[in-house]
């Protein structure tokens, strides 16, 4: 047992570190643009499936369902293939997925091409950021870490942009067909590149936890369908939405109790007692939270209410990217230098404030009133979220990587759906809550409410009779109305996760320091 441990203490790769991070992060980068590149083609997908809207959300859906669903389960597959081996099955499945999403011809085969991706895509991402982790030496994981949070940051960004370009000037078939030859380009590599440390090559006799993947599989399916259909069916006031979030709270529970008393549980969940671990799990699951939120918000306010198109709305993400890249460079150069709580702090800061910026936008903005914050918000990603990573598995075991990293992910991909659902039905209450309080102004006993009708009224009065003009004057009021309430719902929603980015600031105070060696 002492051997192992001294195994484990002294490893170093054989191959350069930097080499190793070329292909590791060229999957970690086609895998995480995946999650937004198809959002902006979506109704294109809908159009040549013949779909309804609702139908072909389950083309994002059953994407983020399969791979949190493997996401847990990364630690075990690798005890049993291999880290390395199974690394490269989740790329080649991943890739393989990808040349059948864009041969597809219907929704239902296109569904399940998107579950065959989410299934290789899910250990992607928690074996690539372990690799990166283990790989270099501690005075070296700032950097490191930095330059995997340059493609987990940057790439969901440059997805709605990519993908609209290449919808308008090919087809949507090619958002997946890009795919193929960098998957294949990262496979080979990470075959000639990457090592397997003592602790993460393959075992014999592991057993895996039957009845935790059950539960898992059930808790992720119906948590995502409630959180998919809930705001069309008006939550809770639907039977089956109770039952499903019923069923989804129970298979929680059961997923939770067995992995704390299943001797062979499929995930190790004692890496909760480590402070650093749950402190920085939750800040990230917030991060991951707003990040989602506000790829989905910012182009909606810019189409719905500023008239943009798809690919110009995409288009104003590119200077949260600038942010993103300047930040790493500082983040580089300073995470061995300065505390990184305070780096994450600060990072915090810039998100929260420039979400409540957001917060106080208009009709009458102009480029620049996006452009800035959005900056801002970019850099407060890259300040938070790579030295956020490193604090939050800095006390760990390197043998503890893999699952840890797993558990991180799935829970930062719930956090991705929860940002996501959470906007949708904000957007919907909020602009109800608001509709129905102007509608108070619009009384006959409102001087000011007459007067506008009136002029408007008269203007129309050279178009259409007199009682048809009133008519009209007042809907033209009326579309005033639900347009002010709709900003108003955009307005509030960009305050809540401004504030709740700021309100995860003090739990910092409850990590530890990262020790320099």
């Amino acid at each position: 047992m002492s051997e192992i441990n001294q195994q484990t203490t002294e490893w170093k790769p054989s191959v350069n570190p930097w080499i190793m991070v070329i292909p590791v992060m060229l999957a970690v980068f086609i895998y995480v643009l995946d999650g937004t590149i198809g959002n902006v083609a979506l109704p294109y997908m809908a159009g040549s499936f013949s779909a309804t809207r609702d139908e072909s959300m389950w083309i994002l859906t059953s994407y983020l369902i399969a791979a949190g669903i493997v996401i847990p389960a990364v630690d075990f597959f690798s005890k049993v293939f291999g880290r390395k081996n199974f690394f490269i099955i989740s790329i080649m499945m991943f890739t393989i997925a990808s040349m059948l999403c864009g041969m597809a011809k219907n929704i239902e085969f296109m569904i399940f091409a998107r579950v065959l991706q989410g299934f290789g895509g899910g250990g992607i991402l928690p074996i690539s950021q372990a690799v990166m982790i283990e790989s270099f030496p501690k005075e070296q994981r700032g950097l490191a870490m930095s330059v995997f949070g340059m493609g987990v940051i940057l790439a969901p960004i440059i997805g709605p942009v990519l993908g609209g370009w290449i919808t308008d000037n090919w087809t949507w078939p090619w958002i997946f067909f890009i795919n193929v030859p960098f998957g294949c380009i990262a496979a080979l590599l990470c075959h000639k590149l990457i090592e397997d440390p003592p602790y993460a090559k393959r075992q014999k006799d592991v057993k895996i936890d039957v009845k935790g993947f059950i539960y898992l599989t059930i808790w992720l399916v119906t948590l995502q369908t409630v959180l998919d259909k809930g705001n069309n069916d008006d939550w809770f006031g639907a039977v089956w939405i109770r039952w499903t979030f019923s069923i989804s709270v129970i298979a929680c529970i059961l997923f939770f109790h067995s992995q704390l008393t299943n001797k062979h549980s499929l995930v190790d969940l004692s890496v909760f007692k480590d402070r650093n671990f749950s402190a920085g799990t939750i800040i990230q699951v917030v991060i991951q939270a707003v990040l989602y939120a506000s790829l989905v918000i910012l182009p909606q306010f810019l189409q719905s209410m500023m008239g943009y198109t798809a690919f110009l709305s995409g288009a104003t993400m590119m200077p949260r990217g600038f942010g993103s890249m300047l930040a790493m460079l500082m983040t580089a150069t300073l995470s061995n230098r300065v505390d990184n709580r305070f780096l994450v702090m600060a990072g915090l800061g810039l998100i929260g404030g420039s979400t409540l910026v957001f917060g106080t936008l208009n009709l009458q903005i102009s480029n620049m009133n996006i452009a800035v914050p959005n900056f801002f918000m970019g850099m407060g990603m890259g300040l938070a979220m790579v030295p956020i990573m490193n604090l939050s598995v800095d006390t760990l075991k390197n043998e503890q990587m893999t699952n840890a990293t797993g558990i991180q992910n799935l829970l930062k991909n719930i956090g991705s759906a929860v940002g996501t659902s959470l906007v949708a039905t904000m957007l919907t209450r909020f602009a109800q809550v608001h509709q129905y309080m102007l509608v108070g102004k619009t009384s006959e006993l409102n001087p000011a409410f007459i007067e506008r009708v009136q002029s408007t009224a008269g203007a129309l009065a050279g178009y259409a009779e007199h009682t048809v003009a009133h008519y009209m004057a007042q809907y033209s009021i009326y579309g005033q109305l639900v347009e002010q309430a709709n900003l108003w719902a955009f307005i509030d929603s960009f305050r809540v996760f401004g504030a709740l980015t700021l309100a995860v600031i003090p739990l910092l105070l409850l990590m530890k320091k990262i020790k320099k060696s």
